[in-house]
């Protein structure tokens, strides 16, 4: 783990150096909002510092983080546009993916092994849909405890790899859809539109939980935030091609 770990830093940090011109360099201080489709097992501040080394400037700035397991839709802004972050992380997200059902797993996806197994032959279709009723609208949603979320400035992953007790309160969400677009059991595939502050690893998890055999996160991808769709987005590479001639 730790030298596969190694590895995909080590390519993080290689290509091509990128050279860019002055004009550049003032039009990205200037302000630039740009749409990135995160990779696998990047961090969101992986791609945030990939993209600062190549434009050359300090203020850049993701709105809204994804998980290393997940993909899709970074929202990257530079310069002066670093002011409107908020703003973005403020807009509505969409998100497909799937759940393993069956299993639940300590941070409610595949960071941590699955374990709790229980039998899921009993489950029909209609019992599943019907399951999804009771997520959507207005609801409390507690955070999962491996989280970036911090208590008194040290965040909770932390705290719960060492082993502390923490008390998370439910936070107030919306989920503006939750539907289930088909059945592989145990897993199944679903496409959520949600309000910001809703985590996906903790539905995966209480949807699980309320068909009464676990349930956990097993692929995400981020797909619009907003009216910007991951359709729109440039791959890293993509955007590193995009700028002046490589050296």
């Amino acid at each position: 783990m730790e030298r596969q770990g190694q590895k995909m830093s080590a390519e993080r940090k290689s290509g091509p150096q990128v050279v860019i011109s002055a004009s550049q360099k003032s039009e990205f201080e200037e302000g630039r909002m740009l749409l990135i489709n995160k990779p696998l097992h990047w961090t969101s501040f992986d791609a945030v510092r990939k993209i600062r080394g190549a434009i050359r400037i300090k203020k850049v700035g993701h709105a809204g983080t994804l998980d290393p397991l997940a993909t899709g839709l970074l929202i990257i802004c530079t310069g002066k546009f670093t002011k409107k972050i908020n703003e973005y992380m403020a807009k509505e997200k969409e998100y497909t993916g799937s759940i393993t059902l069956g299993a639940t797993t300590p941070t409610y996806d595949l960071e941590s092994h699955p374990e709790n197994e229980k039998d899921t032959s009993l489950l029909t279709a209609e019992m599943i849909h019907q399951a999804t009723h009771q997520f959507i609208g207005a609801i409390q949603q507690r955070p999962p405890i491996f989280s970036a979320i911090k208590k008194q400035g040290t965040p909770l992953y932390e705290l719960a790899r060492r082993g502390e007790d923490v008390d998370l309160q439910p936070r107030s969400i919306i989920i503006h859809e939750f539907q289930v677009t088909s059945i592989e059991m145990p897993v199944i595939h679903f496409k959520v539109r949600c309000s910001t502050g809703t985590y996906i690893r903790s539905l995966a998890h209480d949807f699980g939980a309320a068909l009464g055999c676990g349930g956990y996160l097993s692929a995400l991808r981020r797909t619009a935030i907003g009216e910007c769709r991951v359709e729109d987005a440039l791959d890293i590479q993509q955007f590193l091609q995009s700028l002046s001639v490589n050296e």
